[in-house]
């Protein structure tokens, strides 16, 4: 595929990804829009294709998720997360845990350095990851491989776990996908463009999503704003998002990591199912559903799992704040982690 034209590249991963994304819709398959065209993007790349998407796209496309998490929350999920506050700081805590003992093990039993295995297993924002990877020594490439594998596999089993755990309704719901527009669709692009660019200009690890998010909520709550997102712009996002990832698996990448790839199985299998026994845990203790649980505790990409949550009637509020606090734990422990597991968990060190 790499002497093929990038025009007719673009054109067979269009094609494809409208294909087996709509297909999946019509499957009732949650985040079809996404998951269709991020295996399309795996397959293509895998193939030789020579696509990739710029990085200011897809900050714009974060940007755009964002907003619709905003939309989302409300007051009330606070009050909740209040009252049991020490069993959110306990699995907060207990993840970071597992993300370091998975790290741990993963630089123990192969022959990753310790920063890269340490970064590649952190289960925050992927991209947020890669950017602070290189900062620490590791191998940048590594880290987006493990990183977004692990997404791949996440994405694949909330989907699963979404598609077992939704009540069967009358049928389903109609699609607008050409609403008309008003005043509320500006001020959802002012809100992306200028919360995307401020989450940039003030170095925030996936401030792209989270500063679009925190504006748009307090409009919200404030003087009662709803933004408005229109299902095409929501449907171009996903795939742009599931592009991204999806045409980062480049035949090197594979190939280098190829050594290492039964001990990076399983981290990922082990980390996500300490996750879901974390999951499991909550909602033994707090009033949520199963999947709800799972969204909040899953280990992928918060983009991803922002996605997948709007899509399956999950209670997004709970899960985005959830998958927030990680991230923010991650970026303030995860360098100690790093260097911790570079010093003990090497064997070349011990």
């Amino acid at each position: 595929m790499k002497s093929f034209p990038l025009a007719c590249q673009w054109l067979i991963l269009l094609g494809a990804s409208l294909l087996l994304g709509f297909a999946l819709q019509l499957l009732d398959v949650p985040a079809a829009l996404l998951l269709g065209p991020m295996l399309v993007g795996v397959s293509m790349a895998l193939c030789g294709a020579t696509l990739a998407i710029s990085p200011k796209i897809f900050v714009a496309c974060q940007a755009i998720i964002g907003c619709m998490v905003a939309q989302t929350l409300s007051p009330s999920m606070f009050g909740v997360m209040l009252s049991h506050w020490w069993l959110v700081t306990l699995v907060v805590a207990m993840t970071l845990l597992a993300s370091g003992l998975s790290g741990y093990l993963l630089v123990r039993f192969s022959d990753l350095p310790g920063p890269t295995g340490a970064w590649g297993a952190s289960p925050g924002g992927a991209s947020a990851m890669v950017a602070m990877a290189g900062e620490f020594g590791a191998d940048v490439r590594l880290v987006a491989f493990m990183q977004y594998l692990r997404v791949l596999f996440v994405a694949g089993a909330a989907a699963i776990v979404a598609e077992f755990t939704m009540v069967d309704s009358n049928g389903a719901a109609i699609i607008d996908w050409w609403p008309a527009l008003d005043y509320r669709f500006a001020v959802t692009l002012l809100i992306a463009a200028g919360g995307a660019w401020l989450g940039k200009k003030l170095l925030i690890p996936a401030g792209a999503l989270l500063v679009p998010m925190l504006l748009g909520a307090a409009l919200h709550f404030s003087v009662a704003l709803t933004l408005q997102i229109p299902q095409w712009l929501l449907a171009l996002a996903y795939a742009l998002i599931g592009w991204s990832v999806g045409l980062r698996f480049t035949p090197a990448i594979v190939s280098q990591a190829l050594r290492t790839l039964p001990q990076i199985m399983m981290s990922i299998f082990g980390l996500m199912f300490l996750c879901g026994c974390m999951a499991w845990l909550l909602t033994l203790l707090l009033p949520i559903d199963i999947l709800t649980a799972y969204l909040a505790t899953s280990p992928g990409g918060i983009d991803t799992v922002a996605i997948i949550a709007a899509g399956s009637h999950a209670d997004i509020g709970f899960v985005m704040t959830m998958q927030s606090l990680r991230l923010i734990s991650i970026l303030l422990f995860g360098p100690a982690m790093a260097r911790f597991v570079s010093r003990n968990a090497s064997p070349t060190l011990n």
